[in-house]
C-alpha cells in the first residue's frame, strides 16, 4: 500500500512537472512574440509571470523533499527524484531567460528593429521543441526520444554561429551606437535561446540515467548559466 501510494505521489509530480514545462514555454514564446512584434505589453505579461513559475518551482521542490524523507524510496526511484529536482531548475532557469527577452523587448522599445527577425524565431521554435520533447522523454521514459534531444542541439548550436556571425558584422561596421547597442541585445537574445537548447540537452540525459543508470558523456556545455 505504501508502495502504491509513493509510485502516485511521484507520477503526480512529474505532471506538476509538466504543468511548468508548459508555463515555461508559454512564457519564452511570448517573449519572443514580444519581440518580433515589439508588444510591449506581451513582454511586461511575460514578467508578470515569473512569480508563478518560480512559487510552483518551490513548491515542487518540497514535495521531492517530502518523497525521499517519508516514503524511503529504493535506488531507482532516487535517480527519478534527484533527476525530477535538477529538471525543476533546469525549468525555473528557462522561467529567467524568457525574462531577459522581456526585458530587451522593452529597452528596444517601439525604435526600428536593426533587421528582420528570422532566426530568432527559428531558434526559438527549435529550443522549445527540444524542452517539449525532453519533457515527454522524462514521463514516458523514452531514452531514444532523449538522445534525438541530444542531436537536435547541434542544430540549434548551427543557426546560433550563423545569427552570431551576423550580428558580429553589423557592430564591427561602424554603424551609429543606437543599432550598435540594438546588435548587443540581439546576441543576447540569441545566446538565451542557445542555452534553453542547452537546458533541453541537460533534461534528455537526466532521462537517459534515470532509466539506464548510463551517464551520457558531456558532449555539450553544462547550461548552469
Amino acid at each position: 500500500m505504501v508502495r502504491v501510494r509513493f509510485q502516485q505521489e511521484l507520477q503526480n509530480l512529474q505532471l506538476e512537472m509538466l504543468k511548468m514545462g508548459s508555463m515555461v514555454e508559454k512564457a519564452l514564446a511570448g517573449a519572443v512574440h514580444s519581440l518580433k512584434s515589439q508588444d510591449l505589453a506581451k513582454a511586461q505579461t511575460v514578467l508578470k509571470k515569473d512569480d508563478e513559475i518560480d512559487a510552483l518551482e518551490a513548491r515542487l521542490e518540497e514535495a521531492c523533499f517530502q518523497l525521499i524523507m517519508l516514503q524511503q524510496p529504493v535506488a531507482g526511484d532516487l535517480r527519478t527524484i534527484g533527476a525530477t529536482l535538477k529538471t525543476l531548475t533546469d525549468l525555473e532557469r528557462l522561467g529567467d531567460y524568457a525574462n531577459n527577452i522581456a526585458e530587451v523587448t522593452l529597452r528596444i522599445g517601439s525604435r526600428p528593429l536593426i533587421k528582420p527577425l528570422v532566426d530568432i524565431p527559428k531558434m526559438a521554435d527549435m529550443a522549445l521543441a527540444m524542452v517539449r520533447q525532453a519533457l515527454d522523454a522524462f514521463v514516458a521514459r523514452d531514452v531514444d526520444a532523449a538522445r534525438d534531444v541530444c542531436h537536435a542541439d547541434d542544430e540549434i548550436d548551427q543557426v546560433y554561429s550563423h545569427l552570431f556571425d551576423e550580428l558580429e558584422a553589423l557592430v564591427s561596421s561602424g554603424i551609429e551606437s543606437e543599432r550598435v547597442n540594438q546588435a548587443i541585445h540581439l546576441l543576447f537574445v540569441a545566446r538565451y535561446l542557445e542555452r534553453v537548447g542547452d537546458h533541453a540537452t541537460n533534461i534528455a540525459e537526466r532521462v537517459i540515467y534515470m532509466v539506464t543508470g548510463e551517464r551520457v558523456p558531456h558532449q555539450l556545455k553544462e547550461a548552469s548559466n
